[in-house]
C-alpha cells in the first residue's frame, strides 16, 4: 500500500496546451506506483490520476465529492476561487435534482430527431467555404456556426446574439486568459442574459428547451430560480464549446495521419467510429480540472487516499493508458471495443454527449464528402492555438482543399 506521503510534489499543468500530443509525463507517471503528488498554480498541493482505472474509479465512485471542492485551498489553474452552487460543483441528491430537468432533452430519440437539420446546416456552411474559397479559417466558417446554431435552435436562444454569449463563455473556460474581474463580469452577464429569456418564455411560451425547464421548474417547485439560470447558461457554453474545439482538432489531427483521413473518405460508413477515436486520442483539457475530494479514506488502485484529500483525475491520461487500449499513441478509426472517458464517467458524465457526438459526425463526414483534399494550409509554427483556456483548441484554423 502506497500512502504517498514523502511524495514530491510536481508542477502541473505539465504543459501549455499547445499542440494536440499528449505530454510525456503523463505515461512515465502511468508506469509509477501509486498516485502522483501534484502542486498547481493556485490552491494546495493534490493527487493526480493518471490509470484508466484509478480515474474511472475517482469520476464514478460516491465516496468522492465535488461539492466540498469549495474555497481558497481548492487546487485550480484559476486565480478566481470556486464558489458553491453549479450542477458541476454538485453530488446528489442535489445534482441529480438540478440535472434532471435537461436529461429528456439530450436523449438518444431526441438527438436524433435533431440530426437532419444539423446535416442541412453542416452541407450549408461547405457551400458557404467553397463560395468563399481557400484558403478559409475552419473555425470561424465552419467549427462555430455548426454547434451554435444546433445549441440555439435546441434552447430557443437568439442566433444574432452569438458574438455576445460566445465572447461571454470565455468566462467559464479561461484559466489565465482572463482577469478575474472580467471572468467576474462575463459570467455575470451571461447568466443576466439567460435570466432574461427564463422572464420572456414565462411571458410568451415557445417551442423550445428554455421554455420547457420554465415550465418544469415553476410546475415542480424543486429548482431555484439561480439554479435554472445557471444550467441554462452552463447548457448554452458546453452546447457549443466542445464541438467547435474538437472539430478543428479532428481535422488537425487527420491531416497529420494522412492515412486514417483517407480510410474515413473512402469509408463514411467508419465516421461514428472515428469521432469516439479521436475523442479518445485528442487530449481536450490542458490539464486534470475539478478536483473530488475523498469523504473517507479510500484506496485508489494500491494508493490509499485519506479523507479530506483532493485528487484530480486526468481523462487525457486514462485514454492513452496501455492497459486498456491497444498501440494507444495511434489513430486508429477502426478500433472497435473503444470505453474512452472523453465525455467523463459517473454522475458528471457530460449532458449533452449524445448532442456532441452527433454534431461531431455530421461535422465530420461532411467535410470528408464534399472536401475529399482538405488540409491544413498554415506550418506548425503558424499555427493559432487558444492560450490560457482550459481546452486545447485552435483560435484559428486556416484549411485549403
Amino acid at each position: 500500500m502506497d500512502t504517498g506521503v514523502a511524495a514530491q510534489s510536481l508542477a502541473y499543468p505539465f504543459g501549455n496546451g499547445r499542440g494536440l500530443d499528449l505530454e510525456e509525463q503523463y505515461a512515465r507517471l502511468r508506469d509509477t506506483p501509486g498516485l502522483a503528488r501534484v502542486r498547481l498554480p493556485y490552491g494546495d498541493d493534490c493527487w493526480l490520476a493518471t490509470r484508466y482505472a484509478d480515474v474511472r474509479l475517482v469520476l464514478g465512485d460516491s465516496r468522492f465529492s465535488r461539492q466540498m471542492a469549495v474555497g481558497p485551498a481548492v487546487p485550480r489553474t484559476t486565480p478566481q476561487q470556486p464558489g458553491a452552487g453549479g450542477i458541476l460543483n454538485l453530488d446528489p441528491p442535489d445534482h441529480t435534482r438540478v440535472r434532471r430537468p435537461a436529461t429528456k432533452a439530450f436523449t438518444t430519440r431526441r438527438v436524433e430527431l435533431l440530426r437532419e437539420s444539423t446535416r442541412r446546416i453542416a452541407e450549408r456552411l461547405v457551400d458557404e467555404m467553397i463560395e468563399y474559397g481557400s484558403p478559409v479559417d475552419l473555425v470561424e466558417h465552419y467549427a462555430l456556426p455548426l454547434p451554435v446554431s444546433v445549441i440555439c435552435d435546441l434552447l430557443g436562444v437568439p442566433y444574432a446574439d452569438r458574438a455576445d454569449f460566445r465572447t461571454w463563455s470565455d468566462a467559464f473556460l479561461s484559466t489565465t486568459l482572463l482577469p478575474p474581474e472580467t471572468v467576474g463580469d462575463y459570467a455575470g452577464k451571461l447568466w443576466a442574459y439567460m435570466g432574461e429569456l427564463v422572464a420572456r418564455r414565462r411571458v410568451a411560451p415557445a417551442e423550445d428547451l428554455i421554455t420547457a425547464m420554465v415550465q418544469v421548474r415553476d410546475e415542480a417547485g424543486d429548482l431555484q430560480e439561480q439554479e435554472l439560470v445557471q444550467l441554462l447558461a452552463g447548457l448554452l457554453v458546453a452546447g457549443h464549446e466542445t464541438t467547435a474545439s474538437q472539430l478543428p482538432n479532428f481535422v488537425y489531427a487527420l491531416d497529420r495521419h494522412r492515412d486514417q483521413w483517407e480510410l474515413l473518405r473512402q469509408q463514411p460508413e467508419l465516421v461514428p467510429r472515428a469521432v469516439e477515436e479521436l475523442m479518445r486520442w485528442v487530449p481536450l483539457g490542458v490539464s486534470a480540472s475539478f478536483p473530488r475530494y475523498a469523504k473517507e479514506d479510500l484506496m485508489v488502485g494500491d494508493h490509499l487516499v485519506q479523507a479530506g484529500e483532493p485528487v484530480l483525475a486526468s481523462i487525457g491520461s486514462a485514454n492513452r493508458d496501455e492497459r486498456v487500449f491497444a498501440r494507444p499513441n495511434e489513430i486508429d478509426i477502426t478500433r472497435g471495443d473503444n470505453p474512452h472517458l472523453g465525455f467523463g464517467h459517473g454522475v458528471h458524465h457530460c449532458l449533452g454527449a449524445q448532442l456532441a457526438r452527433m454534431e461531431l459526425q455530421e461535422g465530420l463526414a461532411a467535410l470528408a464528402r464534399r472536401l475529399p483534399t482538405l488540409h491544413v494550409a498554415v506550418a506548425e509554427e503558424e499555427l493559432a492555438w487558444k492560450d490560457g483556456m482550459l481546452v486545447r483548441g485552435f483560435r484559428e484554423l486556416p484549411v485549403s482543399w
